[in-house]
């Protein structure tokens, strides 16, 4: 991961733990994630939910676009393989992860967000682009990145039944579409990305249940 400078605050506020930052990955090297002094995109979500409904790789996603500053464009699977599947946890929440992302300061963008509460799929970089995940440009371009809503050492409050759920089934169906093997070698954590200087998913994330899911599909 990238060195640390703290979002811009939600207004929210998690009982008794600090907030975090939420560092990803940058563009053809390893950004240094200058996220400091920015503020979010004012009703940049609902804006780009106003736009009605655009084709999105995974069905039943909803699709909010990234700024285009915040992702490579790209024609993957012919300009680069896509061999694995990243699992993150935001650090952030849901609403304000798709604000991040929509902000053409913060040079961070992933290819999926799934909220804690309901499973809820937004789709905002497509597969075929490289998102600006993984903190590795080789593993940026061949991978697909999926946030997910929550902090990392409060699992019984975000890692949902219904998260888990939507995320093996995106994850089922992203590794169906291009041939990604479903085991541990291909499905990995932002944490196991050579290079990574991030714990998520973290200690708490139940891989055992979630691979279990991901192959039930």
């Amino acid at each position: 991961m990238d060195s640390a400078r703290q979002y811009p605050a939600s207004g929210r506020t998690r009982p008794q733990l600090p907030r975090r930052a939420l560092l990803r990955g940058g563009a053809g090297f390893t950004l240094a994630a200058g996220l400091a002094g920015t503020s979010l995109i004012s009703g940049g979500v609902a804006a780009a939910r106003s736009r009605g409904p655009r084709a999105v790789d995974h069905p039943g996603a909803e699709w909010v676009p990234a700024s285009p500053s915040n992702y490579t464009s790209a024609s993957r699977p012919t300009q680069y393989p896509i061999d694995f599947v990243i699992i993150h946890v935001t650090q952030e929440f849901y609403d304000d992860t798709l604000a991040i992302f929509q902000n053409p300061d913060k040079a961070v963008s992933s290819h999926y967000v799934v909220r804690s509460a309901d499973g809820h799929v937004a789709q905002m970089v497509r597969e075929k682009n490289v998102a600006w995940h993984a903190g590795n440009w080789n593993y940026n371009t061949r991978s697909v990145g999926i946030e997910h809503e929550g902090w990392i050492d409060e699992p019984d409050t975000w890692f949902t039944d219904a998260m888990y759920e939507a995320s093996a089934a995106l994850t089922a169906d992203i590794c169906r579409r291009h041939g990604i093997p479903l085991d541990r070698q291909h499905i990995i954590g932002h944490n196991e990305v050579p290079g990574a200087d991030h714990t998520d998913p973290g200690a708490y994330w139940d891989w055992a249940r979630y691979m279990d899911l991901v192959k039930a599909q």
